[in-house]
């Protein structure tokens, strides 16, 4: 699909250039006309907008070819993506269930029959800020 679309891309480019060609230097425009359509330059200017719009339509078919199947692509692998997920949560839960079944958890700390508390300490005294003095600067 991708090499498609690039010919597609590169024969516009090349049908752009060449009208450029033609609208811009008179001469070979006039050469052109005379070898392609005789003396009538209305059947040579048609056959340009035929060839045009076959082009323009080619590019948009290949465009949005391109669009729905890049489209399918990410919803695939979103589909697997998916799949692969429920399939870890469905491990991690088998994981979990047997620690679970052993007993309540409650939220809260028991201690053990003869726990102490330990006893809380005084704070630390600090000196206090003094100026030259002597004095505290609080």
């Amino acid at each position: 699909m991708l090499a498609l679309k690039r010919l597609v891309t590169v024969l516009v480019m090349i049908y752009l250039l060449l009208v450029l060609l033609l609208v811009l230097s008179p001469g070979s425009r006039d050469s052109l006309i005379s070898v392609t359509a005789g003396s009538n330059p209305t059947n040579f200017y048609y056959g340009l907008f035929l060839i045009s719009g076959v082009l323009l339509l080619l590019q948009l078919v290949t465009e949005n070819l391109d669009s729905v199947l890049l489209r399918r692509d990410v919803a695939s692998r979103e589909g697997k993506i998916n799949e692969l997920k429920a399939r870890l949560y469905d491990q991690q839960i088998e994981q979990r269930s047997p620690t679970t079944v052993g007993g309540t958890r409650t939220g809260t700390t028991v201690h053990p029959d003869g726990y102490v508390a330990p006893t809380p300490t005084a704070a630390p005294t600090r000196p206090l800020p003094t100026d030259r003095d002597g004095t505290p600067l609080a």
